[in-house]
């Protein structure tokens, strides 16, 4: 069945009497257009796609039924489809994905989005499209007519949201009712910029490091945060305001964790250092802040700590001579033990049989009668022994003694363990 009826053809010959037929050829002719042999009209038999094929080109003749010869020359003509708004507007080049520096000025282009439309746009408003935002505002907005999208909202923060997801509309028919519409995303990231300087998360950092610690044993690390990232973060330590503590110590900066390792320069016996290490970036950009917010201070307190150690007999060797029939409790000789951690703390020996110490001042005396002819050596291992503190024990080594001649001979060679 004919789907529209296109205003019919008429040869100059026809009188309305049937005697002429007319045939139709070319494009689309017995597919999409057809025509009644005895009226010339032209009927289309299916639905026509502007889209698909805009126009076209046929060919009518007018033959006389009786001699089946032609009336008048071939003519040619041309059907035109007629568009209407049977097509969406379709976004190109999908995913959009773009981005922007932070504290970007408002109006900063972010974008442009495209999209297309199959209707005719020559021909009313069918393909005239029109963009809006669906979602992002009021951060971003979209210029109607060309699809820019630009930044419409001062100082946007990366260190306080990083990323956006902007819907964008796009309308045809000038988006009037009735017409079709499409959207899409764009992905929206915020680049950093260095707009925030290192700030310590600490007044005051308390390390403490052994009196007897090599040199570069790594005292401790402090940290200075900065909000942002790459090379906007970077940054470097120093010490710098004493000449004196900083030759002690030095900090380098972790180039991967971007801490401060503090490390021992050179040996101390200083019971407390105070230092007061500072953070600096090596990048600075004073469109954002002003030089002095680029870097940051801390107080640092070093405790070099005692390290226990044990007793030393001052001098290794003693020589002492006695009678033989010394009485009990006849003095030999004294021994001293001195402890270089703390003067106050008293050491405390031991010995054999035949000899007494005293346990606070070290004072030998003879315990029991002495007879050179039973014994001419006695070997006698005198220990000493911090009081104040467990686990410290020094043995002195092996004491020889001889009682010969009404004398006595006392050597001592001292061993830790």
């Amino acid at each position: 069945e004919p789907l529209f009826l296109i205003p019919q053809l008429k040869s100059d010959y026809d009188r309305g009497e049937f005697s002429i037929k007319y045939i139709l050829s070319g494009e689309g002719a017995g597919d999409a257009f057809e025509i009644d042999e005895y009226s010339g009209e032209i009927r289309t038999l299916k639905k026509l796609d502007r889209e698909e094929k805009a126009f076209y080109v046929l060919q009518a003749q007018a033959i006389n039924r009786r001699s089946n010869e032609p009336e008048e020359p071939e003519s040619e003509f041309i059907i035109k489809v007629q568009d209407i708004n049977d097509n969406a507007p379709q976004f190109q080049n999908e995913p959009y994905v773009s981005s922007v520096p932070e504290m970007c000025p408002t109006g900063t282009t972010v974008a442009q989005v495209t999209a297309t439309d199959a209707d005719d746009p020559m021909f009313g408003n069918n393909a005239k499209l029109i963009y809006s935002v669906l979602q992002g505002e009021p951060y971003f907005s979209v210029e109607p007519k060309t699809g820019i999208i630009v930044t419409s909202w001062p100082n946007m923060d990366r260190e306080a949201r990083e990323q956006y997801l902007v819907v964008v509309q796009v309308k045809d028919m000038l988006g009037l009712s009735g017409g079709y519409s499409a959207s899409t995303t764009v992905t929206v990231t915020l680049t950093d910029v260095n707009d925030n300087g290192p700030t310590f998360q600490h007044h005051l950092y308390t390390f403490s490091v052994p009196e007897n610690a090599a040199v570069g044993t790594t005292v401790g690390r402090i940290m200075a945060r900065d909000g942002d990232t790459g090379i906007n973060a970077r940054m470097t330590y120093s010490l710098e305001d004493d000449l004196e503590e900083s030759s002690t110590f030095i900090i380098e900066t972790d180039p991967v964790t971007q801490e401060g390792l503090v490390l021992l320069a050179k040996v101390t016996n200083v019971e407390q250092h105070h230092l007061s290490p500072r953070a600096v970036n090596d990048h600075v950009d004073t469109r954002f802040l002003p030089l002095d917010e680029f870097r940051d201070r801390t107080t640092l307190k070093i405790v070099v700590e005692d390290v226990d150690e044990p007793p030393v007999f001052l001098p290794a060797a003693r020589e002492w001579k006695v009678p033989e029939n010394a009485a009990v409790g006849t003095v030999v000789g004294s021994v001293s033990a001195r402890d270089t951690d703390a003067v106050n703390n008293p050491v405390r020996s031991d010995a054999t049989k035949a000899f007494r110490i005293d346990p606070n001042n070290g004072t030998i005396t003879v315990a029991k009668a002495l007879d050179r002819e039973a014994a001419a050596w006695h070997n006698v291992t005198v220990e000493a022994e911090e009081t104040s503190k467990e686990n410290v024990r020094v043995l002195a080594q092996r004491h020889l003694v001889d009682v010969a001649n009404l004398g006595l001979y006392l050597s001592s060679l001292f061993r830790i363990y």
